[in-house]
């Protein structure tokens, strides 16, 4: 398990928050979501190994919004049904003018 302070993220994933202010325990959410959208391949590593497989899958399960590419690979990788996402629910519920 990977210590908080040893974590360096990728600079352009927190680019709007103070990287020493950044609280990853108190919320993983936004962490997770930057991290599956927009991380690059270490980025996902450090949190693989940080927060456990299961905390990781409760807290995306949960998330509104999540790319789709993001999203499938998260459900592969936990080996869940996508439709078991909130955020696949939402999208399902609100299509864009573009993808209906």
């Amino acid at each position: 398990m990977m210590d908080k302070k040893e974590i360096r993220f990728s600079k352009h994933l927190f680019w709007d928050v103070d990287e020493e202010e950044l609280d990853i325990d108190h919320y993983p959410a936004f962490v997770l979501q930057r991290v599956l959208e927009y991380g690059k391949w270490a980025d996902w590593v450090q949190i693989r190994s940080y927060y456990s497989m299961q905390t990781i899958k409760e807290v995306v399960m949960k998330l509104r919004t999540l790319h789709p590419q993001a999203l499938s690979y998260i459900a592969l990788y936990t080996n869940t049904d996508i439709k078991d996402y909130r955020c696949y629910k939402f999208a399902q519920l609100h299509p864009t003018l573009w993808n209906s």
